[in-house]
């Protein structure tokens, strides 16, 4: 049984749910004003977290490009001292969300392979081995992307078919 092969299909799987949820959200739902967590920023937060996970270390991750500071944070305020406000008003656009979720699948497919499962998760604020991260990552990553799927189908009608699975 190849577990990293396992891990990288479903992580595949959920990226794609994700990214069907970005293609089919209609413009008024995209930055809806009555959002306090506009679509497009769930999208955003999921993937950044998707990507930094995959890194050996919270040291060796680098930013995604186009990446905004403090755009990865949810809630208007930093989760850590000093606790300020943070402006996440210019939303980023669809092609830019596709391009980082096909960013971050090749990482997926890059990194998960080559990952020691039982070396530890790398980042201080998650006591963990690789394999419980990436667990951990997937069940994030879905968890918004179910949040998506479930605006889409509430407030617009919208269904986003369910992905089993992925293989590389």
């Amino acid at each position: 049984m190849d577990v990293n092969a396992i891990i990288v299909s479903q992580y595949l799987a959920a990226l794609e749910m994700l990214k069907e949820s970005v293609i089919r959200c209609p413009d008024p739902l995209w930055d809806s004003p009555e959002d306090k967590a506009k679509f497009w920023h769930v999208a955003y937060h999921a993937l950044f977290y998707t990507h930094l996970y995959l890194q050996p270390t919270g040291a060796d991750f680098t930013p995604w490009v186009k990446h905004r500071e403090h755009y990865n944070v949810m809630g208007g305020r930093l989760p850590y001292p000093p606790h300020t406000e943070v402006d996440t008003s210019e939303a980023y656009d669809k092609a830019s969300i596709l391009e980082y979720l096909a960013f971050c699948q090749e990482e997926v497919r890059a990194r998960v392979p080559q990952t020691d499962l039982s070396a530890p998760s790398g980042f201080d604020w998650l006591p963990m081995n690789k394999l419980e991260l990436q667990i951990y990552s997937m069940r994030h990553l879905q968890q918004h992307a179910g949040e998506l799927m479930e605006r889409l189908g509430s407030r617009a009608g919208i269904d986003v078919p369910w992905v089993g699975m992925k293989p590389a």
